[in-house]
């Protein structure tokens, strides 16, 4: 397998680079991401059309990762319930060496090859649910012995990946590969390839939300109000959906905790 994430640095003597340089070369670099996801996106469709299916007959959508992978799994899955207002637990994201490792280094946890599998055990993992591995590399151990024994267990898995034909694409049912190609500090997967694996996660959770209907039109009508902004956000949402006044709106948003809430009841005592 060539991994074109290893793959030597298309700048060379950074050290000796300005500060204007090193910018202007990384911007360059970055634009590159969004084309290969968008090479990708026939594969995110396979597998988002399974995990909209699953998730809207009960099952959860696991990410499960390590190192920068998996902190990306846990910030996109993070982000659902006060985005989208879903329970904690409808996405959930698992990291190597658990918790811990979100904020420091856990040594040696991604070669445990066993250890993913009970990491998902933990919270029950069963047919209905779809499990993403993401590995930059696409050989973490972790994540590739968590999709094997997924597999043997019935469990449909998808990945995020950033080599082509790497053993973790091997490991799932529906691989995603983005190839962004060389780093610009070379092997340095946080940087291009966590973008691309960024972009992605934003598309897998923000399409299964709307597939879910917890947007309407283009709006976040399910967000939780845990801030004066997005109260403040709330209430000019209804006051454009019934023509309330800010005052009558924000009351009506406050007692019912969500604009969609807030709206169908004002809907029920407009239209007796």
């Amino acid at each position: 397998m060539i991994k074109l994430t290893e793959q030597e640095s298309n700048h060379q003597d950074l050290d000796k680079m300005s500060i204007s340089s090193l910018l202007q070369h990384i911007n360059e670099e970055d634009q590159t991401v969004p084309n290969a996801v968008k090479k990708a996106i026939p594969q995110i469709q396979r597998l988002l059309e399974v995990v909209s299916d699953r998730m809207l007959a009960g099952g959860r959508l696991f990410y499960i990762g390590a190192g920068t992978s998996g902190r990306l799994g846990i910030v996109d899955a993070s982000e659902c319930p006060p985005t989208f207002g879903v329970p904690q637990g409808l996405v959930l994201g698992l990291i190597a060496g658990g918790d811990a490792a979100i904020r420091k280094a856990v040594e040696f946890a991604e070669d445990d090859r066993s250890q993913g599998w009970k990491d998902l055990q933990a919270y029950a993992i069963n047919s209905k649910d779809v499990v993403v591995g993401i590995a930059a590399s696409g050989t973490t151990p972790y994540v590739i012995g968590a999709l094997n024994t997924c597999r043997e267990n019935g469990i449909t898995t998808g990945c995020i990946t950033c080599n082509i034909d790497s053993p973790v694409a091997a490991a799932c049912d529906y691989p995603i590969e983005v190839a962004v190609g060389p780093e610009f500090v070379t092997g340095s997967t946080r940087m291009k390839s966590g973008t691309a694996q960024k972009l992605v996660l934003n598309m897998i959770s923000t399409t299964v939300m709307i597939q879910m209907g917890r947007v309407e039109g283009n709006r976040m009508v399910n967000m939780q109000l845990s801030n004066e902004k997005l109260v403040d956000r709330g209430v000019k949402m209804l006051m454009e959906k019934t023509g309330l006044a800010y005052e009558e709106a924000q009351a009506l948003l406050l007692q019912e905790s969500s604009v969609k809430k807030a709206y169908d009841e004002w809907l029920k005592t407009n239209h007796k």
